[in-house]
């Protein structure tokens, strides 16, 4: 077998990180920035939450997942947070001084132009009827980018698998054709949560705010534009940071890195920045390399087959 010279390997790795940027940037272009016409979700109002978690229990069968029982020494069912096991959860903030508390509702948000979908590079993840981000695991290689591009948090991975999964909600989309609807909404017996079709949602949420000013956080709807927009939309009393909500701007991740990649790109910044990074990298082990060769050679020591 014939070797490559260092000048060979890092012209291949320069077309490499080329074309993975060209494919970058195409990829951002191309994410949606608008709801799918019939796309559907939720809204959730934590005035309404009695944190009953009748939610999660729902959730986990529906999704024939196992139950989190490790917080309780195997007695019931109750996860500290979204996990492999758990798709669906809710936590109770509390403020310091005890004045001030409400219930959350946890899940995936199913943003309108996901970072999870920009990010995964197989199309694992993506964006299937009605707008809902969906799991695909035939096309999964479990990298998990899209734990790191979700601003949410929200993908976990199954490590304690020889076949692993990424675990999300996904709206029960395997039941809504016989059920009509997610397990949790149809389980909520305050009408917390509720599904149904953004718009209509959307104009729910507007229309409790304009019926009781003052009751809710800014009379704002999180969602509506939060990270380019969600299909899960939240109502609440106290501020959406103390919740877990981050807050975010008008843009979506994607749209955002397709910015900055763009401008990039266009002025071939990007490309040479990779290439120069890549070529210190390579010299530096070369150099390394060279160095304990060397200090081998001289020691009249082995060399290691490399």
């Amino acid at each position: 077998m014939t070797g490559i010279s260092r000048r060979q390997l890092l012209t291949m790795c320069g077309a490499g990180v080329g074309a993975l940027t060209a494919r970058a940037a195409v990829g951002a272009e191309d994410s949606r920035s608008a709801p799918a016409p019939n796309a559907v979700g939720m809204l959730y109002d934590t005035t309404r939450c009695i944190g009953c978690k009748a939610c999660v229990v729902a959730c986990s069968e529906a999704n024939d997942l196992p139950p989190d029982t490790q917080l309780s020494g195997g007695l019931t069912q109750s996860p500290a947070d979204l996990n492999s096991r758990t798709k669906n959860i809710i936590k109770l903030y509390r403020s310091e001084d005890g004045t001030e508390s409400s219930f959350v509702k946890r899940q995936c948000m199913h943003c309108i132009d996901p970072g999870c979908v920009a990010a995964c590079p197989f199309g694992a993840l993506h964006k299937s009827e009605h707008g809902i981000v969906a799991w695909d695991p035939g096309r999964c290689i479990g990298c998990r980018y899209c734990e790191v591009a979700c601003p949410f948090g929200i993908p976990k991975f199954e490590w304690d698998r020889f076949n692993p999964r990424i675990v999300k909600c996904e709206l029960c989309r395997h039941r809504l054709a016989t059920d009509g609807q997610p397990a949790c909404t149809r389980v909520c017996p305050t009408n917390a949560v509720v599904y149904g079709e953004r718009a209509a949602l959307l104009a729910d949420a507007k229309r409790r705010v304009a019926e009781h000013p003052g009751k809710y956080w800014k009379d704002h709807v999180y969602g509506e534009l939060e990270g380019g927009g969600t299909q899960v939309l939240y109502l609440s009393h106290v501020p959406f940071e103390r919740l877990g909500l981050p807050k975010l701007r008008d843009e979506s991740i994607p749209r955002e890195g397709s910015f900055v990649k763009r401008s990039l790109t266009e002025w071939g910044i990007f490309p040479v920045l990779a290439y120069a990074g890549l070529t210190f990298v390579v010299r530096r082990r070369w150099k390394e390399h060279d160095e304990e060769v060397r200090r081998t050679e001289a020691a009249g020591g082995p060399m290691e087959q490399l």
